[in-house]
């Protein structure tokens, strides 16, 4: 299917997910008629149905329309999705998450963000700087940005702004035009061989970019070097470009650098600096990226962070150093996968040197099976071992009870992972 003007009718497997959810929000803009499916409901699949979207909780097949046009699934489902089974049986085209990111991307001018770490607070940053100029992007984006309830913002021309993933080389989908590249580290090395391996899919990327295109990195970096070398756009380096009196309110050397590559972007397509810093100035975070969420019954102060890789781990706990220089940080981590806690095992016990103590809660599977091999006292110990307090739990309910025990008025307590451990914070509060 190579438009999508004549669709009416969309089904999304896995609506309430960070992607799949700013996909939906684009089409109900669109006026299609979109359903969809989520094993469990949640403040974004309630954001959906506020504005027309209908979703069920049940995968089995029988909600997908005999009549539907088009059916979207997230890659995190398998073949075997009843939902899944049943569009293939329909024969109505079926595209992946990437494969219809890709679609609407052929029909835009895109500026992309990438990296294995900082896309979605970048992309949110760069969306707020952008937002009322002449660029004015739709916006696809991981996570809604503060003050709005979903990760879309609906455009008012030709321009697309969307969060470039890596995983799977998803991101090769993409036509880029204009590209922000954070960094490049290890990671997802369930799919990667190793940080050569996962380079040159972002120099795969980079080469997709037309001449009189960009892309903005820093370019003396050195896992960068090998991606930008000899491509053909021009490469910006935002190294140093971001004025030295620019005051933000999130806090971190990471969102210093992603806030340098939305100034040498937004300058690059012509956005006058005085606008850029008021916007960066102004700019309050995204959802689950250094997220305040309120206090304990003790008095604690309680921040969310997505961070589930060694590097935004340590961001994190620096920023909240930055912010609490003589609090007590108390960092409850959930490991997100086993592959990831085993291959970078020595990188996540170096990660945690701004926190006074440490509470590791059992490794979230997601898709993976059951490794012995590997476990939370495992990484509790290699904590340890760099010499940080770490205490391993075999459950979320354990590390509540160990909190409620413990915390005191004004100690600063970081909730981190990609898995379900957001619920702590919601039993905390």
């Amino acid at each position: 299917m190579s438009e999508l003007d004549k669709v009416k009718s969309i089904y999304f497997i896995g609506i309430g997910g960070s992607g799949m959810s700013s996909l939906a929000a684009m089409m109900l803009a669109q006026k299609k008629n979109v359903v969809g499916s989520e094993k469990e409901l949640n403040a974004i699949t309630e954001a959906l149905s506020s504005r027309g979207a209908v979703v069920f909780t049940e995968q089995s097949g029988e909600h997908v329309p005999d009549d539907v046009d088009l059916v979207v699934y997230t890659v995190a489902i398998p073949e075997s999705n009843g939902d899944l089974k049943r569009a293939r049986q329909l024969g109505v085209p079926v595209l992946s998450y990437p494969e219809m990111l890709g679609l609407i991307s052929k029909n835009m001018v895109t500026i992309a963000v990438s990296g294995t770490h900082g896309k979605t607070t970048t992309t949110a940053m760069l969306a707020h700087v952008l937002e009322g100029t002449a660029i004015a992007p739709t916006v696809l984006m991981g996570s809604a940005i503060a003050d709005h309830k979903i990760n879309f913002i609906e455009g008012a021309g030709k321009y697309l702004l969307v969060e470039a993933c890596e995983y799977r080389k998803s991101f090769l989908n993409l036509s880029p035009t204009y590209l922000i590249i954070t960094n490049v580290d290890e990671d997802h090395l369930d799919f990667y061989k190793d940080l050569s391996d996962i380079q040159r899919a972002f120099k795969d990327l980079v080469t997709k970019i037309p001449e009189d295109g960009f892309v903005v990195c820093d370019a003396k970096n050195p896992h960068l070097l090998p991606v930008v070398d000899g491509v053909a756009c021009a490469v910006v380096d935002y190294a140093g470009v971001l004025p030295e009196n620019t005051k933000l309110l999130v806090p971190g050397n990471h969102n210093r650098e992603n806030a340098a590559a939305v100034f040498a972007l937004a300058s690059k397509l012509g956005i006058d600096s005085k606008i850029i810093t008021e916007k960066l100035e102004t700019f309050k975070g995204v959802k689950r990226r250094f997220e305040f969420r309120g206090k304990t019954a003790q008095g604690a102060f309680v921040y969310d962070d997505y961070a589930h890789n060694p590097q935004k781990v340590a961001a994190a706990l620096q920023g909240a150093r930055e912010v609490y220089p003589n609090s007590k940080i108390i960092a409850v981590f959930q490991p997100h996968l086993y592959s990831r806690t085993k291959t970078l095992l020595k990188a996540f016990g170096q990660s945690f040197g701004d926190a006074d103590t440490v509470l590791i809660a059992p490794i979230y599977a997601a898709r993976e099976p059951f490794d012995p091999s590997i476990s939370a006292e495992i990484l509790a110990s290699e904590i340890r071992a760099n010499g940080a307090s770490a205490e391993a739990f075999d459950s979320i309910d354990n590390i509540k009870g160990r909190l409620d025990q413990t915390l005191s008025e004004g100690d600063v307590l970081m909730v981190l992972g990609a898995g379900d451990i957001i619920r702590l914070s919601d039993s905390l509060l």
